[in-house]
């Protein structure tokens, strides 16, 4: 892709970018109380798979939708920039929240750089 050499986050070790300026290393994952395992939300890790259902929900919803609102992530990881791909071919606007670049600031048509939750509020309020 000849718009990544444009990109200067660093890649960091959950395949994830780096954001200037933030310190991550205090972050400790949280163990259970009752069987000391690692406590895991219902989410997709870096190096997982997406469930199978869970992508061909999540494409039925782009496929309708009027438009897109990325919150919160650098896209750098194929399996949520696919979507945003998908939104893109299809023609519909796509907005995002997110501090730093993303993967896919050039399909964006509306970037907000701000904390996800001041700009969240902030559109909830009116």
């Amino acid at each position: 892709n000849p718009h990544w050499r444009d990109l200067d986050a660093a890649d960091a070790p959950d395949g994830d970018a780096d954001l200037d300026g933030v310190d991550f290393t205090a972050f400790t994952v949280p163990a259970c109380h009752v069987c000391g395992g690692i406590l895991k939300p219902d989410v997709v890790f870096f190096g997982e798979t997406v469930p199978r259902e869970i992508v061909s929900t999540a494409r039925d919803h782009v496929d309708q939708a009027d438009a897109m609102l990325v919150v919160g992530t650098s896209l750098m990881v194929y399996s949520g920039f696919r979507f945003v791909r998908a939104a893109a071919e299809r023609g519909i606007p796509i907005a995002a929240v997110n501090l730093g670049r993303t993967r896919a600031d050039d399909l964006l048509s509306l970037k907000v750089e701000a904390p996800c939750d001041e700009a969240l509020a902030f559109l909830l309020e009116g």
